[in-house]
């Protein structure tokens, strides 16, 4: 049996665009209906919706028919969170609230067995493994698995170059909501200040040659972040798409305003 390719780094190598959706709902039943949508990738989201790992793993089994890349987000950068994720078979992370170097490498080598990393083996317990029949996962696993990193911090900005260019890290996102609150703009990530921090990173990114990506809920600013240079942009929310349009049915029944959205350059 062959070790499943990840499509969405290739997509990346290769300099093609990808358009994603993120995902809190926590249920596969809503996960497979996304999957169908037609996005390029799915990011299931383990730091802010209660995601663990069994109901990550329902989720991962049933896009798994479908075209659209699964990228699993820990709720930080454990080790042995990461070595369960990998095990039940997420080839993509994207890993929150790096700051430096330092942690970037150390992430890096929790994905890779040794000797070029620190990843436990258990192959034979592991659903990315096919349990055993992928007979030469131990050599090939790191072959497919794509390294995200997020950005989302002053001290984050400033070791940009130095955790973009760590070998092994594959793409690097920019956390817009979290950006701007280290930025002293709680809940507005639209102020002025914390979009032109996010030019300069997507600029010094393409200038890297490294992949790079964000979220963005309204089209227009997402169409301006590829613009700029992002591969990989997140375009929706699953759980603000069921909010607005429920408050919208409801408020039309009502004669009443739904309610207004947040801004659009977070979540």
């Amino acid at each position: 049996m062959d070790l499943p390719r990840n499509t969405f780094k290739q997509a990346l190598s290769a300099g093609q665009p990808q358009i994603g959706l993120w995902i809190g709902l926590t249920s596969p039943i809503s996960a497979e209906l996304c999957a169908g949508a037609g996005f390029d990738w799915l990011l299931l989201d383990g730091e802010h919706a209660p995601n663990d790992v069994p109901v990550l793993l329902s989720q991962l089994q049933a896009v798994a028919p479908y075209p659209s890349h699964p990228v699993v987000r820990p709720v930080n950068n454990d080790r042995a969170l990461i070595k369960q994720l990998l095990d039940i078979g997420a080839q993509t992370l994207l890993v929150p609230m790096i700051e430096t170097a330092d942690q970037a490498a150390e992430t890096v080598a929790s994905l890779h067995y040794p000797p070029h990393g620190m990843r436990g083996v258990g192959a034979a317990l592991a659903r990315a493994s096919r349990w055993g029949r992928v007979g030469d996962y131990l050599k090939t696993a790191s072959d497919e698995l794509c390294l995200l990193l997020q950005i989302e911090s002053r001290q984050g900005l400033d070791n940009l170059e130095a955790i973009a260019t760590t070998p092994g890290v594959d793409g690097i996102f920019i956390g817009p909501a979290d950006l701007a609150a280290s930025l002293g703009h709680l809940g507005a990530p639209s102020h002025p200040e914390v979009q032109q921090a996010i030019a300069e990173a997507l600029a010094t990114l393409k200038r890297l040659g490294v992949p790079s990506g964000i979220l963005a809920v309204d089209e227009t600013l997402a169409r301006q972040y590829l613009a700029a240079g992002a591969s990989f942009v997140a375009v929706g929310i699953d759980t603000s798409l069921l909010m607005r349009a429920t408050s919208a049915l409801a408020a039309s029944f009502r004669d009443v305003q739904a309610p207004a959205s947040s801004d659009p350059a977070g979540y």
